[in-house]
């Protein structure tokens, strides 16, 4: 990709992008070569998920469709073809994880929530395995509330209050128990532990009183402001049945947590700068404040108040010799102390101006002892690609630069301003919201108001620029008096590919910088960019020729790889290798080693729980070799970021719609439509202990007509030595077993449920054999149909029950590589003829289409129908085309 750069921009005259320049070349021109350079090699990517409710209860689906862009080209990614999605718990553990193949940069697919998960703070995270060079940080990320009435007998409502003594934090919490009437549970014995940071530092019993209400206090040395932990309270109820409730702690104090930021970075004496402040609460909302601004004397300087989630801004001059610390007044009356930054004799500062809706204005102030130095450059990015460089003279103490909104593309400006050493002396982040990079997405044939179960046909419209355009678009349909809306907070398209894709931290309701254009709005956002922080790339690294280079490799498709040694582990080139599997239906695959023992069996599609033999042998075809399968490191689950989003009560948080989708799930249950896990009562069970452990015997584990266990098999080199003799009519010959009533036909061997043929038989090492489930008669093969007819080894390994990849013998690994999942398809009932007796239709998400195209015409249609629920409905389109614009519109219309 080409890097444009701007020519000098006059004092006041207003800059556009419409012309290119170039300059001599001089190791500054050399710093952006190498920065373009370094672009064009590693593009990110950036994931957005658009979810089908803001927050959900066990037994729901969570739909979802994937956007993946490339910030190289600003357009739909071309880069990955694999995506990774996962489902974390509180305890930032992976729950779910599932692949999904991305086409042109779109995917889509679902997670369903089991009635065996808990209720709490859940996370969708979403990324390719290139993206993972960026770091987590630029993952999608989004922290979720899912609730729990269907399957729940106790809810909890926990509130903490903290004190301070002898520099010790105490933490005193209040949990009241109730059913899902509200009704206490009184009288009931609970046992607790508290942990943070993993670390358990109380554990107790109690009994709840009248109120329902236990009270648990405990007491920490920690001084973090927010702190991951967690109370673990198992109540025994009257039957004996022992219910266990997550509680999570979020912090052990009522600290506050501020910061603040000269604008470009320092503060320069006698040199007016803004400085940005922003203070954080316990539950990592911003808090506003007010305080003074004192100097190293005690004298008051100048008041400040905060003036949006704990963020505004404030002039100083520094002087010299002087020192600042901002004196901050809290709602309780205390008072709380926090440094600015040292002050430096002499330097440069850098002021952007971004509320004016038609221009940016930069100022550039230097100290009077820098003047006549040379020639400054402000370099202005976007997506890490260099969009403007414009020059500034040192003649004078102010400069200023002008840039039209109109030619800037939406998203994240990083201004870098270069001394005239050319090195960054000055940073600053704008945001610009440019309506003309947006797509119009309306809907045709939309009325006020329907009837319930009334079929509702729509038309959409995508223009661009006011032009019909070709994109893909995803709709989801809820309806508002259910699913209330949670429009500053849920996902976002706008909000995930220009704003938090590119910002690390958590960012308080971001949607909310999208809601319009107005000035306040602007300087909210602007705000946010003073105190938020740039970390996509330094530019030292790019100077000093320390950047890091990619450790994970796109992924274009999903593959089996590894390498062929000798048992001494020296390569071997030019072997065979044999990749076969019986998932839906049997096929094998050949190739041969590279020089340097390699193989690759790629462009390969097959399901999450494929299994796959590989079978290797060296140029002369002999099998004692070592074959080592490339295995890619999994992501680690780092703490999660959005830490203002956790909810303490969460059942509470969303009480209403749990509620109301109690009885749809029921409802469900009774048709055999949803799947209801039942704790019993616990009584003890005399059986026959199966003996196949872990066994894929279709028929049943231990169900076979003889069955030969581990320790029968240590005394034979090999398994057809085992077999011999060992089994009435079955006889070993040439490595195949065989049934003496079946003329020559060999029998099948299934192989931790993988079909391997009948030749398989002693590249088995006995040792790594649990059992071998032997199947002759009829009753016990025609399971397995035509392969049955000769007869069935059922062979179990000792590591059967695990995934991953497992040696058998020299030259033979099984291994499961992890497929795509097989996503579920969204069902929406049509309601076009009478029915004398009709189920009820209570479904939260009313219609979800994960992919609707438009045509050239820039029109596609759909249709879905209305639940039994009245209220007022909400549709959601979000989308993108071709040029990589984005769109999103809410719709409304009444259900009576």
């Amino acid at each position: 990709m080409k890097t444009k750069y701007l020519y000098t921009c006059l004092f006041l005259l207003v800059c556009t992008l419409s012309f290119a320049f170039r300059f001599a070349d001089d190791p500054f021109e050399t710093l952006l070569k190498k920065l373009s350079a370094y672009n064009e090699d590693n593009p990110q990517e950036k994931v957005h998920l658009h979810l089908d409710k803001p927050y959900y209860a066990i037994g729901d689906n969570i739909w979802f469709k994937a956007y993946i862009t490339d910030n190289s080209t600003d357009q739909l990614s071309k880069i990955s073809n694999i995506l990774y999605v996962e489902l974390i718990n509180e305890n930032d553990s992976v729950k779910r994880q599932i692949k999904l193949p991305v086409e042109s940069g779109l995917s889509w697919g679902d997670f369903k929530l089991t009635d065996t998960l808990p209720e709490g703070n859940y996370r969708i995270r979403a990324y390719t395995q290139w993206m993972r060079n960026a770091g987590p940080e630029f993952f999608f990320d989004k922290t979720i509330k899912i609730g729990n009435a269907w399957t729940n007998k106790v809810l909890t409502d926990t509130k903490y209050t903290y004190s301070k003594k002898d520099n010790e934090q105490y933490v005193n919490t209040v949990i009241t128990f109730t059913d899902k009437k509200g009704q206490p549970y009184t009288e009931v014995p609970v046992n607790y532990n508290v942990q943070l940071k993993d670390k358990t530092i109380e554990r107790g019993k109690g009994m709840t009183n009248a109120q329902g209400e236990l009270t648990v206090s405990f007491k920490s040395k920690l001084t973090d402001t927010y702190v991951s932990g967690k109370i673990t309270a198992t109540l025994t109820l009257a039957n004996k049945e022992k219910i266990v409730k997550t509680i999570p702690v979020k912090t052990v104090s009522d600290a506050l947590a501020v910061q603040l930021f000269p604008e470009g970075g320092d503060l320069i004496e006698d040199l007016p700068s803004r400085v940005a402040i922003k203070a954080i609460n316990t539950s990592g909302l911003g808090e506003n404040v007010s305080g003074t601004i004192v100097d190293n004397e005690g004298a008051e300087v100048l008041p400040f108040s905060t003036t949006h989630q704990g963020m505004g801004s404030f002039i100083l001059n520094p002087q010299p010799g002087k020192t600042y610390t901002a004196r901050i007044k809290r709602k309780d009356g205390s008072i709380q102390n926090a440094a600015l930054p040292k002050v430096a004799s002499a330097g440069y500062i850098l002021t952007v101006n971004n509320l004016d809706s038609n221009k940016v204005s930069a100022k550039i102030l230097i100290s009077q002892s820098l003047l006549n130095k040379g020639e400054m450059k402000l370099v202005v990015q976007h997506n890490n690609t260099v969009s403007a460089v414009l020059k500034v003279n040192t003649l004078k103490q102010l400069s200023l630069l002008y840039l039209n909104k109109k030619d800037l593309p939406s998203g994240i400006l990083h201004f870098t301003l270069f001394g005239p050493e050319n090195i960054p002396v000055g940073e600053r982040l704008i945001f610009i919201n440019n309506p003309a990079d947006q797509i119009n997405a309306d809907l045709l044939n939309l009325k006020k108001i329907y009837n319930v179960r009334e079929n509702v046909p729509l038309e959409l419209i995508a223009k661009d620029d006011g032009k019909p355009t070709v994109g893909s678009f995803s709709i989801a349909v809820t309806n508002a008096a259910i699913v209330e809306p949670d429009a500053d907070n849920e996902s976002n398209i706008l909000t995930s590919l220009l704003l938090t894709g590119d910002l690390k931290g958590y960012i308080e309701k971001p949607n909310q910088y999208f809601r319009d254009n107005s000035k306040q709005t602007r300087e909210n956002l602007d705000l946010l960019m003073l105190t938020q922080g740039w970390s996509r790339f330094l530019w030292k690294d790019i100077m000093g020729n320390t950047l890091t280079k990619p450790v994970f490799s796109a992924e274009k498709s999903l593959k089996v790889s590894g390498i062929v040694t000798t048992p001494g582990g020296k390569p071997i080139p030019n072997g065979k290798v044999s990749l076969f599997s019986n998932a839906g239906g049997f096929f094998m695959l050949d190739t041969l080693t590279d020089a340097k023992g390699h193989f690759n069996f790629d462009n390969l599609t097959f399901g999450d729980s494929t299994k796959f033999v590989i079978q290797a042998r060296n140029a002369k075809d002999k099998k004692f070799v070592e074959i080592k399968i490339d295995q890619v490191p999994g992501q680690i689950v780092t703490p999660n970021k959005n830490t203002g989003d956790i909810e303490v009560n969460v059942n509470e948080a969303i009480q209403s719609y749990i509620l109301k989708s109690e009885g749809y799930f029921n409802d469900l249950t009774k048709r055999g439509l949803l799947e209801k896990t039942y704790t019993l009562d616990q009584v003890n069970i005399v059986q026959q202990k199966i003996q196949a452990k872990n066994s894929a015997n279709l028929n049943g584990a231990g169900r076979a007509d003889a069955i030969i266990k581990a320790a029968d098999l240590s005394t034979c080199i090999n398994l057809s030595q085992c077999l011999q003799g060992r089994v009435a009519g079955l006889t070993t010959r040439n490595g195949q077993a065989f049934l003496i009533r079946n003329n020559g036909r060999p029998m099948q061997i299934i192989l931790d449920g993988t079909n391997v043929g009948s030749d398989f038989l002693d590249n088995i090492q006995p040792t790594e054999v649990e059992t071998i489930e032997i199947l002759k008669s009829g009753g016990n093969t025609a399971i397995y149909g035509s392969i049955g007819g000769g007869g069935v080894l059922v062979i179990t390994t000792k590591r059967g029950g695990n995934t991953g990849y497992t040696k058998y013998a020299p030259g033979i690994v099984v291994t499961i590589p992890g497929g795509y999942y097989a996503v579920r398809q969204f069902y929406a009932p049509k309601y076009e003829t009478q029915q004398a007796i009709r189920a009820a239709d209570k479904r939260t998400t009313v219609y979800w289409n994960p992919h609707l195209p438009t045509s050239a015409a820039g029109s596609t249609k759909f249709n879905f129908y209305n639940t039994d629920e009245s209220g007022t409905y909400r549709v959601v389109i979000e989308g993108i085309n071709v040029e990589g614009h984005l769109a999103r519109k809410v719709y409304t219309y009444d259900v009576k």
